[in-house]
């Protein structure tokens, strides 16, 4: 069983879902509400962990999380856990149900909307010590959200916004690969093409952070050697280990910041919930990675070449082609026009961009004349 404690505590290991109650007892949660989702009820998932817990009395659950979570779910499942006198939540589920978790453990102990606590609206500085307590048990491999400083969460206005503080970070982070030996193949497609994007766009980030970057790049390696066996069978084991792995270590690097493919796919998620945000990414990093090519701090430390290395290609040159041709191989839509975006969302698309807290920490400044030609190019 390895113990990882870098930003957050980690337990990783085939069956770590085992657990669940010694952690819960080391952090002090005592009536912990569970936020999921009705997939992960009907998947058997729920009771697995209900059962680690052999509580004598009924844990909450909170099962509505929307595939996009949104300030109205924050609300109600902050009702529930008032309700029943929560002093904790339990994340489970994808991002989403990890990101919904957070909201509410920001909102369940502090006054005000969720919008009050957005960090383009200066809501980072409000959020404190107060948070109640988090354990985050992912069943998917894609966002790293269990191990990450923020929630991605959509207001009521429709803006899709970042609630980013170290208080949000989970306690506890348990990762048991076991828990998505049953995950279909193009939500194991792309929830992994969410964990190379995250590797990626953080490894591009200008910030200085050797470890993360180490991180980043360790995590690149396991999720492009991987993800096309997870895809193929669900039961690989070793297979669905390092795309766990890969998405954790993801948001591990998250601390450097992200950039452009995420100022877009949050954009454009905001505006279309039903879009994935993992196969936005995937679609939007070619042309990002063009687009950075050449930024000083990419020119300066060999990036591309060195995600090229990693992904085991010969040249620089064909890291987009490669993307893009994974994309294909797994059966994702490969453009926008595939999920019915058209030019006339564009501005709208380009206006979320421009505003989104990634925007500020892509290796180079992009402009509104930039995205308009990074969402041609991935039209």
């Amino acid at each position: 069983m390895s113990l990882i404690n870098y930003i957050t505590q980690i337990q990783f290991d085939h069956g770590a879902v085992r657990l669940l109650a010694g952690e819960c007892e080391r952090i002090g949660i005592r009536r912990p509400l569970i936020v999921t989702d009705a997939g992960i009820r009907a998947a058997g998932i729920l009771d697995t962990v209900l059962a680690t817990l052999a509580s004598t009395a009924p844990v909450p659950v909170f099962d509505r999380t929307p595939p996009n979570p949104n300030e109205h779910a924050v609300r109600d499942a902050v009702a529930m856990y008032r309700l029943h006198e929560c002093d904790g939540v339990i994340a489970l589920g994808g991002g989403s149900s990890i990101d919904l978790a957070k909201g509410v453990a920001v909102c369940a102990t502090h006054e005000g909307p969720l919008q009050s606590f957005a960090l383009i609206e200066g809501g980072a500085a409000r959020i404190t010590s107060a948070t109640a307590p988090v354990i985050a048990i992912p069943t998917t491999a894609g966002t790293g959200s269990e191990v990450g400083r923020g929630a991605i969460l959509i207001l009521d206005d429709g803006r899709k916004v970042g609630v980013i503080s170290p208080y949000v970070v989970p306690k506890v982070a348990i990762c048991d690969p076991e828990l998505t030996l049953g995950l279909p193949p193009l939500m194991t497609a792309a929830t992994g093409m969410d964990a190379i994007a995250h590797c990626l766009e953080t490894f591009m980030a200008p910030a200085f952070n050797p470890p993360a970057d180490g991180i980043a790049l360790d995590g690149l390696w396991r999720a492009w050697r991987h993800i096309e066996r997870a895809t193929r069978d669900g039961a690989d084991r070793t297979a669905r280990l390092n795309m766990m792995s890969a998405s954790m270590q993801g948001a591990l690097a998250f601390q450097k910041g992200l950039g452009c493919v995420h100022s877009l796919s949050h954009s454009l998620g905001g505006i279309d919930p039903r879009l994935h945000h993992g196969t936005l990414n995937a679609i939007f990093l070619p042309a990002v990675i063009a687009f950075n090519r050449a930024a000083p701090s990419m020119l300066e430390e060999g990036k591309l070449e060195r995600i090229a290395q990693a992904l085991g290609l010969a040249s620089a040159d064909e890291v987009g082609p490669a993307i893009r041709a994974m994309t294909a191989r797994l059966g994702l839509p490969r453009g926008l026009a595939e999920l019915g975006v058209t030019r006339e969302m564009f501005p709208r698309i380009v206006a979320g961009a421009l505003k989104d807290h990634s925007h500020k920490t892509n290796p180079r400044e992009a402009s509104g004349d930039d995205y308009l030609a990074m969402l041609e190019a991935s039209l």
